[in-house]
């Protein structure tokens, strides 16, 4: 309900701005003097005291049935509250209200004015497009980006369409309706609900306009994903639930563009502007952001990052307490961010890139510096190559760099590197990145390192000593781009988005091409002794679960038909942090052996759960390194390559049939692959009807082989497809997960 306000003054700050009504039709907008003061009863008593009977808005309904599903916005919680309502509509798109008023409305005399302000702004005005005065047109009189006109009058209720600008900010909006008799007295309506205006991947003339209907379901509406963690060659999907549409979610995005991001004005509207400023808000490095990194072991006093299980939880928490939540990594801040991007309307997907590098140097190389056991010397390593990245690309055309660049568009919230003085990186053009144009805004050549540098192994001899190139590898980064397919839960390779094919023409040209671009000492090249006598192939097992053990081994093979060679070998097995920081070492061997002319020799080193066990780290992630010497000749072989044992997946079973609004119960279990019992273990649940993380816990020792089991209950409050995500901590093993896609039915007296 809405209040009045006798006399019309203007409270939004400067000039008063109304609609001047003139009979012929001409209603231009400009400055007017406040109408004269009078009672608020001498305007509803006009048979007593002579007065104009003055038009008065009784009340304005939002009409949340038509407008939610014209608009794809029905599953907002603010539009689904039970008591006030909040209106939630996208820009460049028409809206309905219905207004109630005192008296039936009369073209001849009844004028209308609606005033829109940006609710969050100190001083809204029409320069900078958070304040917009339009007149009550007829249908056929549309003639701005915003107008309302009058669509039907029944009895003492008008329908009125509202159609806002494509480039219109996006905020939540205040609505004042003023009317007047024409020549004589005022009157003016505050509408207390807001009018959320997001953007619009619907509208043609919106910059995040997108075509393919598969996708922007996908990338807009979709409140649940999948996440890839683990290694290129152990891909590990995990469930995320983005809950773009629930409760303080939408006010949070808000906040964070506005307050934390320092969107102000008419930038809200720039999509560029909005989510180069989301990737520097999500993380707190330099902020009050919304998520807390930590890549240390000691995640006291917050959630270890493992732990989530979707975004909700992480805004509603920062949204109450407007303080950085603890803690994320990675998949933590690209699940925030796509969550935020979605309620706004800007489509937004969550990207992994397999083999990922950072480079501090901007040499569009990585550099590993090796000591003569082939083990990583830290004190010289700047750069490193993470197992896997996960970064943002959100959709829109670039007017900045031009059409050739528009399309997805990399941003990354992860507190990396320094991007104006504000740990963010984009929004980069993902085609840019493709070509190697690495000088383009914003980071580009970040992005580009991040796929497709050259990752080079030198060796250290000394401060006096001249650095040896042992291995110029280049094609052990960005080895597999990946993001969730469409309308399923596969996963969809997007590797060609940002380079070509390896092993063509077309990759290399491009690299040189930005390694032109790149002013960095550590962009040229050094050439190893050719040796071709000998073929060295390092393998490792590729599929082990935790708890088994697993061996690799160095396969080498003479070529020669007339010579033999003696080669030292030295294998290292270490654990490593998804981001490339060594760990603890696991196991170490050294071979002295010959290779006879016109053979092959195989080298084996094997661990036991005993030896990694106690050693592991982060997510169960190995770094496996060999160093051959061959003796009597200058040449070194050095190959690195990164698996992960793999975790068992937790099962989850529904005793009855889903159905809205009733009850159902459902198992859930989880494998114990390990030789030593599992103890005190939990599972936490969310899903439909659930509040929070639901937890469930084993009471009992799980023997190996055994299943940690338990039960829970929920009620789904709504039909249609919804997802149960699960975790499962012991203080044995960690980060385990799983999930399941139910369908819940309608109750049949709904049918």
């Amino acid at each position: 309900m809405g209040k009045f306000r006798f006399p019309m003054c203007c409270t939004r700050g400067g000039s008063c701005f109304r609609a001047k009504w003139f009979p012929n039709g001409d209603y231009p907008l400009q400055p007017m003097p406040k109408p004269e003061c009078a009672d608020a009863t001498d305007a509803t008593s006009n048979e007593d005291n002579k007065e104009p009977d003055i038009l008065i808005i009784r009340e304005i309904d939002p009409c949340i049935g038509l407008n939610g599903p014209f608009h794809h916005t029905s599953r907002y919680e603010l539009m689904q509250r039970t008591f006030q309502p909040q209106l939630v509509v996208r820009r460049g798109q028409s809206f309905q209200l219905d207004i109630k008023l005192s008296r039936p409305y009369d073209e001849e005399r009844d004028g209308i004015s609606f005033i829109f302000t940006v609710e969050d702004e100190e001083k809204p005005n029409h320069g900078n497009g958070t304040l917009v005065a339009v007149p009550l047109l007829q249908k056929t009189d549309k003639y701005m980006p915003w107008n309302v006109t009058l669509e039907k009058i029944t009895g003492n209720t008008i329908t009125v369409e509202v159609n806002t600008a494509p480039d219109t900010v996006v905020a939540k909006w205040r609505l004042e309706v003023d009317t007047r008799l024409i020549e004589n007295g005022a009157y003016s309506y505050c509408y207390e609900t807001g009018i959320y205006i997001l953007y619009n991947p619907w509208c043609k003339s919106d910059q995040v306009y997108m075509r393919s209907e598969e996708w922007r379901d996908e990338s807009v509406l979709n409140d649940v994903g999948l996440i890839w963690r683990g290694t290129y060659n152990r891909l590990r999907p995990v469930i995320w639930k983005y809950d773009q549409f629930d409760k303080d979610i939408l006010e949070c995005s808000l906040y964070l563009v506005h307050e934390v991001g320092k969107v102000k004005n008419t930038y809200r509207s720039d999509p560029v502007k909005t989510t180069r400023a989301l990737a520097a808000a999500i993380n707190s490095a330099d902020d009050y952001g919304a998520v807390m990194g930590n890549w240390s072991d000691d995640h006291s006093g917050g959630t270890p990052p493992t732990k989530w299980l979707g975004t909700k939880e992480i805004l509603q928490k920062y949204y109450k307490k407007k303080k950085p939540v603890k803690y994320g990594q990675c998949w933590v801040f690209s699940g925030v961010l796509t969550t935020v991007c979605r309620a706004l309307g800007i489509p937004a997907r969550t990207i992994t890139n397999y083999s990922s590098a950072h480079d501090t140097q901007n040499s569009l190389t990585v550099d590993y510096f090796m000591d003569e056991n082939g083990a990583v010397m830290e004190e010289l390593n700047s750069d490193s190559i993470w197992n896997f990245h996960v970064w943002n690309e959100v959709w829109m055309d670039r007017p900045d760099l031009g059409s050739h660049y528009g399309g997805w568009q990399a941003i990354d919230a992860t507190p990396q590197e320094l991007s104006d003085e504000q740990y963010r990186c984009g929004p980069a053009s993902v085609a840019a990145v493709k070509q190697g144009e690495v000088l383009r805004p914003y980071d580009n050549s970040f992005l580009f390192s991040e796929v497709n540098a050259d990752k080079i192994f030198w060796r250290y001899s000394g401060p006096t000593q001249p650095l040896k190139l042992l291995r110029k590898d280049i094609y052990g980064i960005g080895k597999l781009v990946c993001t969730k397919s469409p309308g399923t839960f596969d996963r969809e390779d997007i590797t060609h988005n940002y380079k070509y094919k390896e092993k063509t023409t077309e990759e290399r040209t491009t690299m040189l091409r930005a390694l032109k671009q790149s002013q960095s000492l550590f962009s040229r090249y050094y050439l190893n002794e050719d040796f071709n006598d000998i073929h060295f192939d390092f393998k490792l097992i590729d599929d082990i679960k935790i708890g088994q053990p697993f061996n690799v081994s160095l396969e080498m093979k003479n070529k020669s038909k007339s010579k033999e060679y003696n080669v030292s070998v030295v294998v290292r097995i270490e654990v490593v942090t998804y981001t490339g920081k060594v760990g603890d070492n696991v196991k170490k061997e050294q071979f002295s052996v010959t290779v006879k002319p016109d053979s092959i020799h195989e080298v084996k080193l094997g661990v036991s759960y005993e030896e990694y066990g106690s050693r592991l780290i982060d997510q169960c992630a190995f770094e496996v390194s060999c160093l051959a010497t061959i003796e009597d000749t200058n040449f070194e072989y050095f190959a690195q390559d990164d698996f992960r044992i793999r975790k068992p997946d937790i099962k989850i079973s529904l005793r009855n049939t889903p159905i809205e609004d009733t009850e159902v119960i459902a198992d859930i279990s989880v494998e114990n692959p390990l030789p030593i019992p599992l103890k005190k273990g939990v599972f936490t649940v969310e899903g439909p009807g659930i509040d929070g993380g639901l937890k469930v816990k084993v009471k009992e020792s799980v023997p190996p082989g055994a299943h940690a089991k338990g039960e829970f209950k929920f009620t789904p409050p709504r039909t249609g497809r919804h997802t149960i995500a699960a975790k499962f901590v012991s203080k044995q093993m960690d980060d385990v997960d799983g999930y399941v896609i139910i369908m819940v039915e309608p109750k049949k007296d709904q049918l």
